[in-house]
């Protein structure tokens, strides 16, 4: 298999995220019927903990070239284009995101590490990867980020209790690379809608008790319907993607 879309899915206590990335697996399949879409429930060296696991998909992968995207997503049309894009480069994360009217978001309240530390705005939950030697030594100075975390929180801005975020690590591999060689933020179509409250200006975290929502075909959220990967973000969601997707 020459490429296709991973998906990281390490149940805890609290999140089922292999039902969340069965639910994705299947909106992929309904939106790409010949698309190639691996779970990820074991990785090579174990389950290490959270975020801590991310640096795995890379050797985890069993394609060439490799979409990575977080389990609590939903897939509501064709993303197929973006590979004869992304097929030029060894890495691209995402820098863009939008809100449910799917106009692009400059909101940074989730990302005040990032800011005060003047490093590259990147969302993990779409990573693409060749198997190449930019993307191993990309993914190895993750490894090493989330290994040493203490270490390097004495060299950026931020409090002592920090945590090791996996979208905070991506940005600092990315600046140690190079953004050149790591983003491209020229491709804005390489984006996702994510449900997070300032992003969209809901009054609570449970955007789900807000707004509106129907399951057509797409999926819209107040009559807007959905064109890029939907970031759902409050797990039960999913549930209802089930239910009435399939």
């Amino acid at each position: 298999m020459d490429k296709g879309f991973v998906i990281l899915a390490i149940n805890t206590e609290k999140t089922d995220y292999v039902k969340c990335a069965e639910v994705l697996k299947s909106s992929i399949k309904r939106a790409m019927p010949e698309a190639n879409v691996t779970i990820l429930t074991e990785l090579p060296y174990g389950d290490l903990g959270g975020f801590n696991n991310d640096w795995q998909v890379y050797e985890a992968s069993p394609y060439k070239y490799t979409i990575k995207l977080e389990a609590d997503m939903y897939i509501p049309s064709d993303i197929d284009y973006w590979w004869d894009i992304l097929y030029e480069r060894d890495l691209v994360v995402s820098t863009t995101i939008r809100n449910y009217k799917n106009e692009v978001s400059g909101v940074k309240a989730y990302r005040q590490f990032i800011e005060d530390n003047r490093l590259p705005n990147v969302y993990n939950a779409i990573t693409y990867f060749k198997k190449s030697e930019l993307a191993e030594e990309f993914f190895n100075t993750v490894k090493n980020i989330f290994e040493n975390w203490e270490e390097y929180k004495k060299i950026f801005k931020c409090s002592p209790d920090e945590p090791a975020t996996t979208d905070y690590v991506y940005s600092i591999a990315c600046h140690l690379i190079g953004v050149e060689k790591t983003t491209l933020p020229e491709f804005k179509q390489f984006s996702m809608v994510h449900m997070k409250k300032f992003i969209n200006n809901t009054l609570t975290d449970n955007w789900t008790n807000e707004l509106t929502y129907e399951f057509t075909s797409p999926l819209k959220i107040q009559t807007f319907p959905q064109l890029y990967p939907f970031h759902y973000y409050i797990k039960d969601f999913g549930t209802k993607l089930e239910k009435n997707y399939g």
